[in-house]
């Protein structure tokens, strides 16, 4: 998952906040989390604000009864095989883990790759992102969702 909508770059790229706006596409993302894959077993975020906030929000919202945890390697310009490396670690203790990532662009495009090895970095929108059903060393998409689309379906219906 990608952060929600933050503020301009007038502070280092590290401290910028959620905008108001940011705060409620996360929330309305983490009712569409509730509603279709219910609760999760752990949720990681880089340690930049935004992503904490974003992935505190989550938790405020009841998709894990656990503190959400800081991943170094979450980071904008992470490395996204090491980020594979260390859900390798996680799904060999728990192979039926639900696990959340939040983090930024372009990092999490090149973990859609990495994940799923379909040559594809999707660009995602803020609050956007990628349900990967995700066994050790493969993955295949099974969704993307993102407010905006949320949104038109709702529109549609």
């Amino acid at each position: 998952m990608r952060h929600g909508e933050a503020e301009p770059q007038y502070l280092s790229d590290s401290e910028r906040q959620l905008t108001a706006a940011g705060q409620a596409e996360v929330s309305q993302m983490a009712e569409w989390l509730l509603h279709h894959y219910s609760a999760f077993d752990r949720i990681f975020s880089s340690p930049y604000r935004r992503t904490a906030q974003t992935a505190a929000l989550l938790v405020s919202h009841g998709l894990t009864n656990q503190a959400a945890e800081l991943n170094t390697d979450l980071v904008p310009e992470g490395n996204a095989q090491l980020v594979v490396d260390f859900l390798d670690v996680l799904y060999a203790e728990n192979p039926e883990a639900k696990i959340v990532l939040v983090s930024h662009m372009p990092l999490v495009s090149f973990l859609v790759e990495a994940l799923t090895r379909s040559g594809q970095t999707p660009i995602f929108d803020t609050a956007g992102m990628a349900c990967i059903c995700y066994h050790q060393h493969k993955g295949g998409i099974k969704e993307y969702a993102c407010p905006s689309l949320i949104e038109r379906v709702k529109s549609v219906s």
